[in-house]
Parts: structure tokens; C-alpha cells; sequence
């Protein structure tokens, strides 16, 4: 059945994204249309997320953030979609790099790197970073049900040099290389929440008290990894523009936490500059009422 549902999809997956983007931004906009006006899907949770994240703004500036990130969120699908075939000429021309410099001069160090971020813009076209870095770009996926589309999922983020490792193994994978001494750029996106009984860790995510993912800071003071941070802006419909921000080079001389709070500070501040361009349709705040006493 998986090969039945893969043979049926995946050709005209592959067909959609060999088509321009114009054409595929004209589609963009009736999936819109469809979401947003027909369907309905998420409205109630974005808006709820943005009432939490934003309870001075009025009314009427989160009703015009909602539509843009609806908007957005349909751009982005078109963009997963052209993943699997754009050309690297494309992607670099689309998605651009302010300051790879930064990355590249501890890599000519020998040091390895946490490359954190968040879900913000879009993620999907990271995956041309290893073109502009000096060094091994590693990062984790979740596996899909599907065998087949795992492949061409898995293939299609690894053409232009990301090495893939299934999130349950790259603990495991990162220690391997160490202990080869093979140094690496593992791309550590750290916003999601996870589930409370899984939570080290409770902090504010404006001004709300929320799980945070503690992992790459763990990784970092285990393998003595520069954080940096990597942030990227929507410039205009179908062109970004990533920022490497350094967190640190000295990982292990910081108590615990403190690189998740600068961490998060900075999600914050990013998120601020465009918030119509987060992932919002996601339920953000839903543990706020399962806080530890700990961490009242």
C-alpha cells in the first residue's frame, strides 16, 4: 500500500515542483484562498497564539498578522515543494547568506558548531548552507511512515551536501564522528515544545512559561561545540536572507541554562522583527498550565 500511495503522489509532487515560481506563487495564492477562507484551518490556534504572544497589540494589527502568516505558510509549501527540484544556481539566488564568514572562521579553527535556529521564515531551503560553509553540515529529520517518500524526502534535502541523520540517531552519530575527529556544523532547530514529563527546563517565551528544549545546549557543553545562531529574514515573496549570530565559542564556561536563555532571547528578538513569518499554527503556549512548582 505505502508503494501504491508513493507511486500515485510522488510523480506529480516531482512535475508540481519543476514548475516556475511564479506558477507555483499563483497556486500559493487558492491554497490561500482555500485555508483560509473556506477551510478554515488553524485560524483559532494562530490567533490564540498571537493574543498570548502579543496582549498589547490590538485586535485588528493580529488579524492582519494572521492573514500574512497564513499567506506565508502557503508560500512555504509551495517552496518544500520546488525543494525537490530546484537547481543550487536557484537557491542561492533566492536564499542568500549575510555572514558566512562567521561560521567559516571557526571552522578554519578546527572547532565544531551548533547551528541553532528556529522555525521562522523559511527552513526547508537551509539545506543549500553546505555550499557556503567550510565544514560538514549535519542535521536530524523525522522519519516518515512512508519508506519510499523517506527516501526522496531524505535525498531531496541531501543534494547539496547536508548530511542526514534520523533525530533518534544523531546523539549517537555526533559521537561517532568525534570520536573520529571529523568535525561538523549540526543544524539544531530548538523551538519546539516538548512534552512536560520530557522538560528539564521551564522558562518565559514571552512573557509565558513554557518547556524548552535543553538539547543543544547539552550537545554543545558535551562536545565543546561555537553556538551560533542563525536567523533567517523573508526580503520580498520567494527571496531570504540568512544572519549568523554567535552565542558563544566557550560553551562549557556557562552555567546551565544560560545559552538556552540567550537562545531564546534571541528567538524572541527575531520573531519580533517579523512575526508574520513564525510558525504560529502550532499550539505554542499549550503547556502553560502544567508548570512545575520549581519553576513558578
Amino acid at each position: 500500500m505505502q508503494f501504491i500511495v508513493f507511486a500515485i503522489s510522488y510523480p506529480l509532487i516531482w512535475l508540481l515542483s519543476k514548475l516556475p515560481m511564479r506558477i507555483l506563487y499563483l497556486k500559493s495564492d487558492f491554497f490561500y484562498f482555500l485555508i483560509y477562507y473556506v477551510i478554515g484551518y488553524r485560524k483559532k490556534v494562530v490567533l490564540d497564539n498571537l493574543q498570548l504572544a502579543f496582549p498589547n497589540k490590538p485586535l485588528k494589527e493580529l488579524l492582519i498578522i494572521r492573514k500574512k502568516f497564513f499567506k506565508h505558510l502557503m508560500d512555504l509549501m509551495m517552496e518544500s515543494v520546488k525543494a525537490f527540484s530546484i537547481s543550487e544556481k536557484e537557491i542561492l539566488k533566492r536564499y542568500t547568506y549575510e555572514n558566512p564568514q562567521l561560521v567559516n572562521k571557526f571552522a578554519k579553527e578546527g572547532k565544531s558548531i551548533a547551528l541553532v535556529g528556529a522555525h521562522q521564515a523559511n527552513w526547508e531551503w537551509s539545506t543549500s548552507l553546505p555550499k557556503v560553509l567550510n565544514i560538514d553540515v549535519l542535521g536530524a529529520y523525522t522519519k516518515l511512515n512512508n519508506k519510499y517518500f523517506e527516501k526522496k524526502v531524505r535525498d531531496s534535502r541531501e543534494k547539496f551536501g547536508v548530511i542526514g541523520y534520523k533525530t533518534s540517531d544523531m546523539v549517537r552519530g555526533m559521537q561517532q564522528r568525534f570520536s573520529d575527529k571529523k568535525q561538523g556544523a549540526y543544524i539544531l532547530l530548538s523551538d519546539q515544545s516538548p512534552q512536560p514529563h520530557k522538560t528539564y527546563y521551564w522558562r518565559d517565551f514571552f512573557n509565558i512559561k513554557v518547556p524548552v528544549h535543553t538539547g543543544a545546549e547539552m550537545l554543545a557543553k558535551k562536545f565543546d561545540l561555537v553556538v551560533i545562531n542563525y536567523v533567517t529574514k523573508k526580503v520580498k515573496r520567494g527571496y531570504y536572507k540568512t544572519e549568523f549570530q554567535l552565542i558563544t565559542e566557550n560553551a562549557k564556561d556557562f552555567e546551565n541554562y544560560q545559552i538556552t536563555d540567550l537562545y531564546t532571547e534571541l528567538t524572541e528578538k527575531n520573531i519580533l522583527n517579523q512575526p508574520e513569518f513564525y510558525l504560529w499554527s502550532h499550539k505554542r503556549f499549550k503547556h502553560r498550565d502544567k508548570v512545575p512548582a520549581e519553576f513558578l
